[in-house]
């Protein structure tokens, strides 16, 4: 009673007075009875800045599915081009400016802002004034909310609506107007944006990615295996930054670190050039779809700085597989097996030549496994950098605060890899720190060590770091999920068998129905209501891969949005979308060049590949928002009873 008595307190500090407490409290009420807002599932952006800006632009297909049911009398041309104006407005005007005389230009944008304004008029129907005026922008915020809500005061609404057209052309404020509108409307448009995992990897501009989420505030993301090696790294783990550099320099994406983050390789790369002057690293030449603007002196420069950062990750994993054994990576240590003087390895009581003899910095007879002094002093240094650069610190921050190993949103369930499981069909048993941890409490000791390894990551005794390496890439990760990551094999083996990763039984069980009701048990889901999503295996549903299963308990996501994998998949990746009428499974056309589509003004073609129509219209009362909203409703009639019955005086 007597907290409950201090709370209410607190409370009326912000509704001091009985009418202010009943006036929010049938505000709340009545917002309850709006539909539920629009939420769109992303996985695998894999660093692919470009075609997840533009998703995000069109909302993949909302804003044009929009525009169709509000504008049915518009030619296709006409609709397209109302599209890219909201999508890519500077690029629209400067393209109309230059291709239309001084009096058709004027008229087009006029023409263009009529048609923003009916299309923000129907978007916002579905939103509070209140949700309504924190998205709309400071400059415009008066003018905007006249234009969207229509007035009695007015006798002429027509004219009205004209004279503030007329001012802001007059005022020459219409590019900027524009501009601001067509943001608001792509705002708007998006009430949830749900990312499953794996911001980072092979992709070329992760870092703008990021940078574009952190001028959002209604992201969640749950972390992938690529998201852990990023964070890993930011909170100092050794073995994390040299695997996150490797990665990069296998693709050819060192650019996003040096020049993106400002990290300084030149010390790497001067121990590269030293130790491999005279070897052409042939199996470490980079590979993607920009090598051919590169010099052979370039892609000899980086397969240098792979070789070199790939050996010293070898060397660096001994130690955390060595103090953890309870991680199941034992297998994952190569160095040690390696036979000097015929160069073959042994792996499962057979021999396997390796592709490369050229070993400088191992000593096969003492130890494999230690750095030499140069390779030390290297990581060092990095090691430092990653700690203290400002911007990466700022993303880890940003994954940390709005990131999680899994999130129940509205009902679903929402994770980027597996539940590990046995064969046999039950959850994967882990020890950590003494204890066995499987299904649910796996993820969370998981998310647990995740966020004591980033608070602790000043600290050099900061045990928790090994962590990452665990989720990186072992079997009972529930963001890895294979037998094992066969780095090792594809460098330096050529037989095809020992380079296969198997998924974990769990993508093969989830699609029997009493193993998904012990999954959906484990995590509080309702059998009939709830679904699971997640990504980390691309599929290609234009080749005959299922990506919704289970009877549609199941969205398996990840489409490929990487360009390095075309070969895998034709297209450019999926959407999932909820709104308060159904889901819709979106699969989009492989992303090439924004300055192309809006040449053409032709969109991308995203096509509905699955729709699930709700039995009735979604609510926000049915939702977590609307749960919180309850709760708030409940604590202003407690309120509302100690004003009335003197527990907690007005203040008039």
């Amino acid at each position: 009673m007597f907290y409950e008595k201090k709370y209410l307190e607190l409370l009326s500090r912000e509704f001091p007075t009985v009418q202010l407490a009943s006036s929010e409290l049938i505000n709340l009420s009545a917002i309850l009875n709006l539909p539920k807002g629009t939420e769109i599932f992303i996985t695998d952006i894999h660093g692919e800045y470009d075609a997840f800006n533009h998703y995000l632009k069109n909302a993949s297909g909302i804003i044009q599915e929009k525009i169709d049911l509000i504008f049915p009398e518009l030619t296709e041309t006409d609709k397209n081009r109302l599209a890219f104006f909201i999508y890519y407005p500077t690029d629209m005007l400067n393209k109309y400016q230059k291709s239309l005389s001084p009096e058709a230009y004027p008229k087009l944008i006029r023409q263009i802002l009529f048609r923003m304004i009916g299309l923000s008029r129907h978007i916002a129907t579905k939103y509070t004034k209140s949700k309504v005026q924190k998205t709309l922008p400071k400059e415009f915020a008066y003018i905007i909310t006249e234009l969207l809500y229509e007035s009695n005061s007015h006798e002429d609404k027509e004219r009205y609506y004209e004279a503030i057209i007329d001012a802001i052309f007059s005022t020459k404020r219409e590019k900027k107007f524009i501009i601001q509108i067509s943001r608001f409307i792509r705002n708007l448009a998006i009430d949830r944006l749900h990312i499953v995992g794996d911001i980072f990897d092979r992709g070329p501009k992760p870092h703008l990615v990021m940078e574009k989420l952190l001028k959002k505030n209604n992201v969640d993301i749950q972390w992938g295996n690529h998201d852990i090696n990023f964070l890993g790294a930011a909170c100092g783990s050794q073995v994390m930054i040299a695997n996150l550099i490797r990665m990069a320099a296998r693709y050819n994406t060192l650019d996003c670190y040096e020049d993106g983050y400002g990290i300084n390789f030149l010390p790497l790369a001067r121990l590269a050039n030293k130790l491999y002057r005279d070897d052409p690293c042939t199996i470490f030449l980079p590979r993607g779809e920009d090598i051919g603007e590169l010099t052979e002196e370039d892609l000899s420069f980086v397969a240098k700085i792979h070789k070199a950062i790939s050996i010293i990750q070898f060397k660096l994993e001994s130690a955390v597989i060595s103090r953890h054994p309870e991680f199941g990576l034992a297998d994952r240590l190569f160095l040690d097996k390696i036979d000097s003087h015929n160069w073959t390895i042994q792996i499962g009581g057979d021999a396997y030549p390796l592709k490369d003899h050229n070993f400088p910095t191992i000593d096969f007879a003492k130890d494999p496994y230690r750095l030499i002094e140069e390779e030390q002093e290297v990581i060092d240094h990095l090691t430092q950098l990653f700690l203290h650069n400002e911007m990466m610190q700022a993303h880890a921050k940003y994954l940390m605060q709005n990131g999680s190993m899994y999130l129940k949103y509205n009902g679903n369930l929402l994770f980027h890899a597996a539940v590990p499981m046995t064969a046999e069909g039950e959850f994967s048993a882990q020890k950590i720190d003494g204890l066995l941890y499987r299904g649910k409490d796996l993820f969370d000791i998981c998310d647990k060590k995740v966020r004591q390894a980033y608070i602790n990551r000043y600290d050099k005794d900061n045990s928790d770091r090994d962590y990452f390496l665990f989720l990186w890439q072992s079997p009972n990760s529930p963001l890895f999920a294979k037998d094992g990551m066969k780095t090792f094999e594809r460098y330096f083996l050529a037989e095809k068998k020992l380079q296969k990763e198997q998924n974990n039984p769990y993508f093969r069980l989830r699609l029997e129905e009493k193993h998904l009701k012990r999954i959906y048990q484990e995590f509080g889901l309702d059998f009939e209501k709830s679904k699971i999503v997640n990504g980390h295996v691309p599929l290609d549903i234009t080749k005959g891969d299922e990506v919704v299963l289970a009877g549609k308990k199941i969205y398996s996501i990840d489409g490929g949005m990487s360009k390095q994998y075309s070969l895998t998949t034709s297209i450019g990746g999926y959407s999932l979308i909820s709104d308060s009428h159904a889901y819709f499974l979106v699969s989009h056309e492989r992303f090439e060049s924004y300055i192309a589509l809006i040449q053409e003004e032709k969109d991308i073609i995203s096509v509905t590949r699955s729709e699930e129509l709700n039995t009735r219209r979604t609510y926000l009362y049915e939702t977590d928002k609307g749960a919180e909203i309850k709760e708030r409703i409940d604590d202003l009639y407690k309120l509302l009873d100690a004003y009335r019955n003197g527990m907690i005086k007005e203040k008039a």
